[in-house]
C-alpha cells in the first residue's frame, strides 16, 4: 500500500490528515505492520483537550500496547467507534476505515515539523 500524499506524518508513525480546522489521526502501515493484529482500541472521550505531542489514546495488538499521539494540540471532537466492534480494520484499512480520531485543531502550525509522505518514505 503506497503512502497517501493528502496528509503529514509523525516520526512515531502517525498520519494526520487536515480538513478545515480539523485534523484526522492514524497509524501508517509500517506502525501496523509492527503491531501485527490490533485486538482493541481505546482512545480519550470526546471533549478532552490535549497538547502538543500528548497521547490521544492506545491500540492494543497481540505484540504490545502503543500510545498514539498527536503533533497538534486541540479537543477530541469524534473518535472512531467501528473500532469498538471491529479493531481489525486498523489493519486491514489503516488510512481510511481505520482511522482512529478527529481533533479540532488551535495551530495548524504545529504541523509544519511533519513529514510529507516522500519524506516519510524515505525515513523508512
Amino acid at each position: 500500500m503506497s503512502t497517501p500524499s493528502d496528509r503529514v506524518y509523525s516520526e512515531s508513525h502517525e498520519w494526520h490528515k487536515v480538513d478545515g480546522d480539523f485534523v484526522t489521526i492514524g497509524l501508517t502501515t509500517y506502525a501496523v505492520d509492527q503491531l501485527t493484529d490490533v485486538t482493541f482500541v481505546e482512545m480519550m472521550a470526546v471533549g478532552t483537550e490535549i497538547e502538543p505531542g500528548e497521547s490521544v489514546g492506545e491500540v492494543e495488538s497481540v505484540k504490545t500496547t502503543s500510545d498514539i499521539y498527536s503533533v497538534a494540540g486541540g479537543e477530541i471532537v469524534e473518535i472512531n467507534e467501528s473500532l469498538g466492534d471491529n479493531p481489525e480494520l486498523v489493519n486491514n484499512d489503516p488510512y481510511e476505515a481505520g482511522w482512529l480520531v478527529k481533533l479540532k485543531i488551535i495551530d495548524k502550525g504545529e504541523l509544519d515539523d511533519c513529514l510529507d509522505a516522500a519524506d516519510y518514505d524515505a525515513s523508512l
